[in-house]
């Protein structure tokens, strides 16, 4: 069953996509829930129409979003943490904590967009990806330092 999404789906896609999906994940979950709807004849034109449309308005926001990583691409951040005499952090570093630190630097950035590969429960350095845009992922070095 192909759909055609309303929004962002972390896992499935971005809004205005057309995916494919299993019908019962269709029918019982993405459009009921007014996530997606279904794409018939008509609203795949209503969707060219639409994309057609919204051409340069994206690219804007594209625009918009390569300046930002060109911003952050030179922050580094430092986080402190409670830790052991052994160096091991009591719980973890988490994107919340990312978000935090780029807020108090003059970043706004929604913390859902942060993502960290490892769980960071040691002192050192690490690396956390942003995607600003479907097209657009930056790498942000910091540091987890021992308070």
């Amino acid at each position: 069953m192909e759909v055609i999404l309303k929004q962002d789906i972390h896992t499935l896609g971005y809004k205005n996509d057309i995916v494919t999906v299993k019908n019962g994940y269709g029918r019982n979950y993405l459009i009921p829930t007014g996530v997606a709807i279904l794409a018939t004849e008509s609203a795949r034109k209503m969707h060219a129409e639409n994309m057609r449309q919204s051409a340069h308005k994206q690219e804007k926001i594209k625009n918009e979003a390569l300046e930002l990583a060109k911003k952050l691409e030179a922050v580094t951040i430092t986080l402190g943490a409670k830790t052991s005499t052994t160096g091991k952090i009591f719980g973890s570093v988490n994107n919340i904590q990312i978000a935090e630190a780029l807020a108090a630097q003059g970043f706004e950035i929604d913390r859902k967009v942060i993502a960290i590969k490892d769980a960071v429960k040691e002192i050192g350095k690490y690396t956390a990806s942003v995607k600003l845009h479907k097209e657009v992922k930056v790498d942000i070095a910091f540091e987890v330092v021992s308070e």
